[in-house]
């Protein structure tokens, strides 16, 4: 197991920790040792990998940040729409295109299409990835165990694609998306119906840092009273982390679930609030 997966492991077992414990606010020593390590070593991992102190992040934890963010913004949106991916976000300046698949490639569902995957490190564990020539067709959260889930699932996706092991190729868009220092235009190769694009191109207007009810995220493609659709075409996302499904939350400011674990919601969310 390479160190950015392990670190986050550990990483994930303490957030886990602290979610089902918040009420009593457990301190460092406990958290410590639920992760497995020593104080220090803690405190020194978690610091470097979220950017603040484990005690700061058990008040995430607790919903206040989430809660804070929606009290008052009636006109969230607007704001996100205005401000586009070009904010101060640790993706600021990675352009990210929708390619949508025209009705006759829907209906193909592959035909004479060569899509290449690979699984990487990420700061989120394990990532697997499919590109097309146009694109990435798929990116999600997969441990080891589910690999080959990952793969038949991408299969039965694009039925008479061919489909083609490369870590090779797909390694330069990894480095884009999660890199420090060699981020750049990443283009999407996405299908769905034209209300399930419609909400994904939503979903990229929506810059780091911020979050957004089902509610309002329904409102602002003008369909109010399709919150319940919304949520449907949020949950079938099939690009994890770029088209940002994680920065839709409960009304309630609860986190919710998500498709590749709620515990996973919550430290990119911290990531991103903390302008990794």
């Amino acid at each position: 197991m390479n160190t950015q997966q392990h670190d986050y492991e550990l990483i994930e077992r303490a957030i886990l920790f602290m979610e089902k414990n918040f009420l009593r606010q457990p301190g460092l020593k406990e958290t410590a040792r639920a992760a497995g390590l020593s104080e220090h070593h803690f405190q020194r991992l978690f610091k470097r990998w979220a950017g603040i102190s484990p005690k700061r992040f058990l008040q995430f934890v607790t919903s206040v940040h989430a809660k804070e963010l929606l009290k008052g913004t009636a006109n969230l949106l607007d704001i996100a729409y205005a401000s586009g991916l070009s904010g101060s976000g640790r993706l600021h300046d990675l352009i990210v295109n929708t390619d949508a698949v025209t009705p006759g490639d829907f209906r193909r569902r592959g035909d004479a299409l060569t899509i290449h995957y690979g699984f990487h490190p990420s700061p989120f564990g394990e990532c697997f990835i499919a590109i097309t020539g146009r694109g990435i067709c798929c990116l999600e959260f997969a441990e080891n165990e589910d690999r080959q889930t990952a793969v038949t699932d991408l299969k039965k996706q694009w039925p008479h694609a061919d489909i083609i092991a490369d870590q090779k190729a797909t390694s330069s868009y990894i480095r884009k998306i999660f890199g420090t220092t060699t981020r750049g235009c990443v283009p999407l190769h996405v299908k769905g119906t034209n209300f399930q694009i419609k909400v994904w191109e939503a979903l990229l207007k929506i810059p780091d840092g911020v979050v957004v009810s089902y509610e309002m995220l329904a409102a602002s493609i003008g369909k109010p009273s399709a919150t319940r659709a919304v949520a449907n075409a949020v949950a079938h996302n099939p690009i994890a982390f770029l088209i940002p499904c994680h920065r839709v939350i409960r009304k309630t400011g609860d986190v919710g679930g998500y498709h590749w674990g709620s515990i996973r919601k919550t430290a990119i969310l911290l990531w991103e609030a903390e302008g990794q």
